[in-house]
């Protein structure tokens, strides 16, 4: 994937795109997926990193949701089931089985918990993961130590998958890529062209990096920028627009030991009516999440100190070692963009806002699609897509995606490393120590990480930034904030061999990531 050749062909101003798509999430990465491999004239234009905002500050979970389904909503949750299978069996090196325990302390819960998530395994049909379960205390206490013994009386298992989010993105461009299409990070759209009757004809946009400006043709041009897709639609009908309702959800990490084994725990019925998790992830463990109301978009929302304190209170209540601030090794934060509910539906809280996606047209002929989640990415743009040809007079062609193998595809993969994020691509990595034994140095004592990944986020995976890396290729600074920081040093040095920087370049990255850094730290 290079951005180069991407670059090169948005320079040529006698192109027609069939599909210009506005946002590197994952929506807009799936639906430029989907185009592509459908044969469409597929251009994707991100104006900062891919998955900056949303798409890389999930729960890191695919999932039918279980809370959707106690709320009755069994359509969502069958589709979202349904492409929890695809996406396995898709992106295999990506996506895995993981189990839950939801631990019972009433005499009821274990009947109730048992027959609703038998329900969840029935909707899944042919794509389940596993059979749900009673089981008992020993068992519970066997698979997660640490969970609360006194009142305990035994547990249910489920089964549900997970991911690195993130990193599906980027095997999401480069899968989108190899299919034909010009995907480019750090290219902002400042306008849209319209023809003399008022209808969308393209967009003009500016290079970021090299500060130049293009002006693109298309057929339809897509909205898919998540938590700033009214912000693009006012490009397009200079009024105020309201289709998305932000909701901030924050997750914290901490040491695996808080769970003291490999399986999830699920708590139901937390003190705000969602659910909390308690997730292994990449060696460390992440809780969360909240659901909490803001008026404001931004690409680096912060946590609200009652958010942290209210996942630590509940977290604590469930287990045996109980989380403080000062065991926090990252915290982040993530706006949703949920589809705004209808203006009789009420105040509704965010945490009763449909899951569900919604596609929009507007007379000049902008496409925004809006809401999902990252379970239903390939759905969404599959409708989105169907919905294009359409509005651009396309020629048909059928779907493909439900069984496309994702960039990276591999069966088989070691997950007691970060190295089976890359599956395919992993032997291509090993090979850069023979150019440079150095670069198969860990950049820190605690943690895997070499600099030869660091080279191939660079030559291969489009980072452009100390944070791409450490934030979005290698995940550390969702991990360890702190070691993140230590190591950034070493990583802009790496970064700046490649990219043919000095040492001023170096020292403002380093700058700027420690200032980002920070706002995943706490009490630093």
């Amino acid at each position: 994937m290079k951005r180069k050749y991407s670059i090169a062909l948005l320079s040529d101003s006698s192109v027609r795109w069939d599909i210009i798509i506005i946002g590197g999430g994952a929506t807009g990465l799936g639906t430029a997926v989907d185009a592509a491999s459908r044969g469409y004239k597929v251009a994707l234009l991100e104006q900062s990193d891919f998955t900056k905002s949303t798409s890389s500050r999930s729960t890191k979970l695919v999932h039918g949701g279980v809370r959707y389904l106690a709320q009755g909503n069994i359509r969502l949750v069958t589709e979202a089931l349904h492409e929890r299978g695809r996406m396995r069996d898709n992106a295999p090196h990506l996506v895995k089985d993981q189990r839950f325990i939801i631990g019972n302390y009433r005499w009821w819960e274990k009947t109730f918990y048992t027959l609703g998530l038998t329900l969840y395994d029935l909707l899944a049909a042919q794509h389940a993961f596993g059979r749900s379960l009673p089981v008992s205390r020993k068992q519970v206490t066997a698979e997660i130590p640490q969970i609360r013994i006194k009142g305990l009386k035994g547990g249910v298992v489920y089964h549900d998958g997970q991911f690195d989010d993130s990193r599906m993105a980027i095997n999401l461009a480069q899968t989108a890529a190899e299919l034909g299409a010009a995907c480019t990070n750090y290219v902002r759209v400042t306008g849209l062209t319209k023809n003399e009757y008022g209808k969308i004809t393209g967009v003009n946009a500016l290079d970021m990096l090299a500060n130049r400006s293009f002006c693109l043709q298309a057929r339809v041009v897509i909205n898919a920028t998540g938590i700033f897709v009214d912000e693009l639609m006012q490009m397009d009908v200079r009024k105020k627009v309201g289709i998305v309702r932000p909701s901030q959800g924050v997750h914290l990490v901490v040491d695996k030991s808080f769970l003291g084994g490999d399986t999830a725990i699920m708590i139901p019925g937390t003190s705000d009516g969602r659910v909390l998790f308690g997730v292994p992830w990449h060696g460390k463990a992440i809780l969360g999440t909240t659901d909490t109301p803001v008026n404001e978009f931004v690409l680096e929302p912060k946590a609200l100190d009652e958010e942290i304190d209210f996942i630590l209170r509940t977290a604590g209540a469930y287990l045996l070692k109980q989380p403080r601030r000062e065991d926090v090794l990252s915290v982040f934060a993530g706006l949703r963009p949920l589809a705004a509910p209808a203006k009789n539906s009420g105040d509704r809280k965010t945490k009763e806002i449909s899951r569900s996606h919604k596609i929009m047209v507007s007379k000049s002929g902008l496409l925004t699609v809006t809401g999902g989640k990252w379970t239903t990415y390939r759905r969404m743009a599959e409708d989105t897509v169907n919905r294009a040809i359409t509005i651009a007079g396309l020629p048909y062609r059928k779907c493909t995606t439900g069984h496309l193998h994702i960039h990276g595809y591999k069966k088989a993969v070691n997950r007691t490393s970060f190295s089976h994020v890359y599956g395919s691509d992993y032997e291509k990595i090993l090979l850069l120590q023979r150019e440079n034994g150095g670069w198969n140095e860990k950049l820190h004592p605690k943690y895997d990480y070499t600099g030869k990944e660091v080279v191939w986020a660079v030559r291969e995976e489009m980072a452009f930034t100390v944070e791409d890396v450490l934030a979005r290729r290698l995940r550390l600074l969702f991990l360890d904030a702190r070691a993140a920081i230590e190591v950034a040093p070493k990583v802009a040095a790496l970064m700046a061999g490649e990219l043919g920087e000095d040492a001023a370049w170096e020292r403002a990255q380093v700058d700027l990531f420690t200032e980002t850094a920070k706002g995943y730290c706490l009490n630093l």
